[in-house]
């Protein structure tokens, strides 16, 4: 069987294809300075604070949802509540 890539090969495009993903990288980081004049001498900074909860970090949902669990639990575990069992028998007679 013949082997599509050689040994020697394969080393060579990882290398290359990893390279390209720095040049990708790098083009992505903003700590570069701006030739730009009207920006030079300004800085801006801003903070934004947002808190948000999680509906299942509320103590009441677990306490909820357990109750809910516990009812579905109890009747499906209680069944009919009776323990007699109905029989019914049909005899069919066919005269010929």
């Amino acid at each position: 069987m013949k082997t599509i890539m050689s040994k020697k090969l394969v080393p060579f495009l990882l290398m290359f294809f990893f390279s390209l993903m720095q040049i990708a990288l790098f083009a992505q980081d903003n700590t570069g300075t701006t030739n730009n004049a009207s920006n030079s001498n300004k800085t801006v900074t801003t903070e934004t604070t947002t808190t948000t909860t999680d509906w299942y970090a509320q103590p009441w949902v677990w306490i909820v949802g357990g109750a809910v669990l516990l009812i579905i639990l109890v009747a499906l575990l209680r069944g009919n509540g009776s323990n007699t069992k109905e029989v019914s028998r049909t005899t069919v007679v066919k005269d010929v």
